[in-house]
């Protein structure tokens, strides 16, 4: 479990013992380019032996932060602890990490068993160990037949690989990665996916993986860190973020397609209700958050995935008939485009389902399965 930016800033920013000691952590940290802040007093804590996604669009804040945590920026205020220690102004090379980019970053001229030892060889690692840590690593990750070749004679699935073995070569407790697969196909994305996944289960070091891309975040992550404007939105586990997202842009921005938004208004009473146009949604069995039930103006979001069709739309509390504005086979399935309450929005219906554009269907869905978020804060109600 995490810890927020509200309870983190109540520990004292020099006793970092209070706390049992998290892999890495970071405390009231801001980085700022001029008057640009990048990110503002952020706070977290990484488990030992923890996987996080650092997750979020481009200019979030997500490698910048990763930056930080590697050395390679200097930080303009707070404290970054690695393994307990205060590394905050500590070289890369003295803080304990391994960094896979973005970009290969090889030495061409090197065999695979060059690049690997290379940075073992500055450090004057005796050549028996180098040895020893080379063939791990290439054991590891599978490599062991390409030890003599050049990375021009490589794929970019291989060539990524070894990048990640010359992190691995280091033998240190945590792994940076910025974002390592955004350079391979769909295919090979994959694959590379299961095998970081595979490694991490093997090593069990901690690992922080930056990303834009939330199917990696979604199954690699323990947990998942969503930034937006150098702040983190929500930290927590890839289905909680899913199921319950804290506000109108994490709801937003998990899941593909995205989840669909109505706007309208809570009418408390004997029954519940969401009002949107013409239509009358019940609420019953919706899991109010905190904040209580109140009326007022608000978002409704409910994935495309979790809207029912058919049998089993019709009995559903909430139902409604709708014409087919546009359908996208996608092979496992169906995407359709419909209209509810005067707003386009989109159905997840099995990849075999026999419908066409201009059918009138029955769509429905429970509203356990709806989340609702304040018009003006955006955050879960």
């Amino acid at each position: 479990m995490g810890y927020t930016s509200e309870n983190l800033a109540e520990i004292a920013i020099d006793t970092p013992q209070t706390l049992a000691e998290p892999s890495v952590r970071i405390k009231n940290l801001d980085l700022n380019f001029g008057s640009v802040k990048v990110l503002q007093n952020l706070n977290l804590d990484v488990g030992k032996g923890e996987f996080l996604v650092l997750l979020g669009s481009s200019g979030c804040g997500k490698s910048t932060l990763l930056n930080c945590i590697a050395g390679l920026l200097d930080v303009s205020g707070g404290q970054i602890f690695i393994n307990g220690k205060n590394v905050t102004w500590s070289e890369p090379s003295e803080r304990g990490i391994g960094m896979v980019f973005q970009s290969y970053a090889l030495y061409p001229q090197m065999t695979v068993e060059g690049n690997l030892s290379f940075g073992l060889k500055n450090a004057r690692i005796p050549k028996e160990e180098i040895a020893k840590r080379v063939a791990r690593a290439a054991e590891i990750l599978q490599i062991e037949p390409l030890l003599k070749r050049k990375p021009s004679a490589l794929s970019g699935g291989q060539r990524q690989r070894v990048a990640i073995g010359r992190a691995l070569v280091r033998d240190v407790d945590v792994f940076l990665f910025d974002e390592p697969l955004s350079n391979l196909d769909a295919k090979l994305r994959a694959d590379l996916r299961v095998e970081i996944k595979r490694l991490h289960n093997q090593l069990d070091n901690t690992m922080i993986y930056v990303t834009h891309d939330q199917v990696e975040a979604m199954t690699l992550a323990d947990r998942i860190a969503i930034m937006k404007g150098g702040k983190i939105q929500q930290l927590a586990a890839p289905g909680e973020i899913y199921n319950r997202p804290v506000n109108k842009y994490v709801a937003g921005f998990i899941g593909s397609p995205s989840m669909n938004f109505l706007q309208g208004n809570i009418q408390t009473g004997d029954t519940d209700v969401f009002l949107s146009g013409d239509v009358s949604i019940p609420l019953a069995g919706y899991a109010f958050d905190g904040l209580g039930r109140s009326p007022g103006k608000a978002w409704l979001g409910i994935r495309p995935e979790h809207i029912l069709t058919g049998a089993e739309a019709e009995a559903a509390p909430f139902n409604t008939q709708a014409v087919i504005e546009i359908v996208e086979p996608m092979g496992s399935d169906t995407l359709v485009w419909t209209q509810l309450a005067g707003e386009r929005i989109r159905i997840r219906m099995d990849g075999q389902s026999d419908v066409r554009e201009g059918d009138t269907i029955t769509i429905g869905f429970h509203a356990e399965r709806v989340s609702l978020f304040d018009e003006a804060t955006e955050n879960r109600i």
